[in-house]
């Protein structure tokens, strides 16, 4: 769950969306959400748990785990003390047949202060929960190392 804010108003409306059409909610969900997750990852990564739930999926550079435990166990022991992250794109559209929300980000983070940014890809699929929120169903993570 997502903390009560502006955020939480946007993350709360996952009834909307299902009958909302194709209205501007989805890139305000999109973005909030992705604001939301990247300030978590780069300040307490612990706290990501309760954005997964035990069926979502992450496939972190060709590897995957199943179930939130899998998952916070990879995002948490990752070989890094620090990470900030810069997002430089930010694209959803709604996923009707789902009432789901497809996100693909593209940035830049450095890690533990290196002056030379590494670029990554990041996808999502946000799933409305029963509680009127969202959670992440899907998560696929690229570093652009070419």
């Amino acid at each position: 769950r997502l903390p009560q804010g502006p955020a939480q108003h946007l993350f709360g409306m996952a009834a909307g969306i299902a009958s909302a059409g194709p209205h501007m909610q989805f890139k305000e969900i999109g973005e909030a959400f992705t604001k939301h997750y990247y300030e978590t990852f780069d300040s307490n990564r612990q706290a990501l748990h309760s954005l997964y739930q035990d069926e979502s999926l992450l496939t972190f550079e060709q590897e995957q785990f199943m179930g939130m435990q899998q998952i916070m166990t990879k995002l948490t022991t990752l070989q890094f003390q620090t990470v900030k992250h810069q997002v430089t794109t930010c694209d959803s559209q709604p996923v009707n047949r789902c009432s789901g929300i497809l996100t693909f980000v593209t940035g830049k983070l450095s890690v533990d202060g290196s002056p030379n940014p590494l670029m990554f890809a990041q996808t999502f699929l946000l799933l409305p929960t029963s509680g009127g929120s969202w959670f992440i169903a899907h998560d696929l993570f690229r570093l652009n190392t070419a």
